[in-house]
């Protein structure tokens, strides 16, 4: 063989390469998708969320793969070409019809409701008060996206952001807004994510060190009983009310009540962990594998982003401020810190003020503290979200 056809076979190898393809959004989101999988694994800062994430941008950004490949049309259009196939389409985008259809969503919040010990909140009913207080980043967020110039649909969907809930933003995307659906749930999932990093400075600024040195004392003992009718008569309060919530608080006090009810011990199990974790990969995957660079590196995306961050930020602000409303009226018998923990990542926010308690604090313990306002943001993200489907739906 000559070294021309050497060099010629060289070349079409080269041509047909993912590095020829390469362009340099998809190499920016790479280096992005490193930046998430050293929070996860060297800082853990959440790995079970940030790792498939990440790991899914990078399956997404590598050219050529077709991973995300849509050809059929099944996916992102409501008509799709005679004679496609769903098996056209990558393998990820195939499983991210379960995200856009909500099946995924709502699972993971079966699996967190058989998690989920509504114990605190019930010992401390306040805590509903700091879980709605800690939602106020999703109307300032709606404002200011309105103001961005996108429609009221769309800023309800951005705004959703601000619950500190991924499954519930998926949910509010999918049905209002389905051409922001990547964006908005990659945004949400790598906020909460990156709640070690968003709230401390904010608690720190807007408590005082005598504030957050505050002990609180420790909870009743809640029945058997009361934590059987709670979710029960949660679903059918909320439901009534707002039937757009339904699929989430159904599937949330499904959870819960396999976990409580001390009869369905196996069903609890597999929802917490096995199915839960199962979908927790799917899920996070084929989330991170919507952030393909060319498609994603957009200005309306760089907007939703910001606008993401604003309504986090804002939900522990107001969250704070009530809680420290709540230690004045209560003389000092309630530490603010434990209202940030208001937004609906559980467990992760309730572990952010345990810690900053405990730094200016050795003896304090808050971790119980703010677990209720942590259950009652779950609560009242989906609460908001019924909420605005109510308000923007078709």
């Amino acid at each position: 063989m000559s070294l021309q056809s050497i060099l010629e076979i060289i070349k079409g190898i080269w041509e047909n390469s993912g590095f020829a393809a390469m362009p340099w959004q998809n190499a920016l989101m790479l280096l992005v998708s490193f930046g998430f999988l050293f929070l996860a694994i060297k800082k853990k800062f959440e790995p079970l969320l940030l790792v498939p994430i990440a790991f899914g941008i990078l399956l997404a950004n590598m050219p050529k793969t077709g991973l995300m490949d849509d050809p059929a049309g099944l996916i992102f259009q409501e008509q799709f070409e005679a004679g496609s196939h769903w098996y056209n389409d990558g393998v990820l985008m195939l499983i991210y019809a379960g995200v856009k259809s909500s099946i995924f969503p709502c699972l993971i919040f079966m699996g967190i409701g058989a998690m989920t010990d509504f114990g605190p909140l019930l010992a401390n009913p306040v805590s509903l008060l700091l879980g709605a207080a800690a939602q106020l980043g999703i109307y300032v967020a709606f404002v200011i996206a309105i103001l961005f110039g996108f429609t009221p649909a769309e800023a309800a969907s951005i705004a959703i952001i601000g619950g500190a809930d991924g499954p519930t933003a998926i949910l509010v995307a999918s049905r209002l807004a389905s051409h922001l659906l990547a964006p908005i749930a990659l945004a949400a999932y790598s906020y909460m994510a990156l709640i070690p990093l968003i709230q401390p400075p904010i608690m720190k600024l807007l408590t005082t060190e005598k504030e957050r040195k505050v002990e609180m004392k420790q909870l009743r003992t809640v029945s058997k009983t009361e934590k059987i009718i709670f979710p029960i008569a949660v679903f059918v309060i909320v439901s009534l009310l707002l039937p757009d919530a339904a699929p989430l608080i159904g599937f949330l006090m499904l959870g819960n009540l396999f976990k409580e009810c001390g009869v369905t011990e196996r069903l609890s199990e597999t929802a917490q962990n096995s199915l839960c974790n199962i979908v927790t990969i799917m899920l996070g995957t084929t989330v991170g594998a919507t952030a393909e660079g060319i498609k994603f590196l957009q200005w309306s995306t760089i907007k939703i982003v910001i606008l993401g961050l604003v309504a986090f930020a804002f939900s522990t602000v107001g969250g704070l401020l009530l809680g420290k409303l709540l230690y004045i009226i209560t003389g000092g018998k309630i530490n603010p810190l434990i209202g940030s923990a208001g937004v609906s990542a559980v467990p992760m926010a309730a572990r952010v003020s345990q810690a900053e308690g405990r730094k200016y604090n050795p003896k304090n313990f808050l971790l119980m503290h703010a677990m209720g306002p942590n259950v009652a943001g779950v609560i009242g993200s989906a609460v908001a979200a019924g909420f605005l489907l109510l308000m923007f739906g078709n």
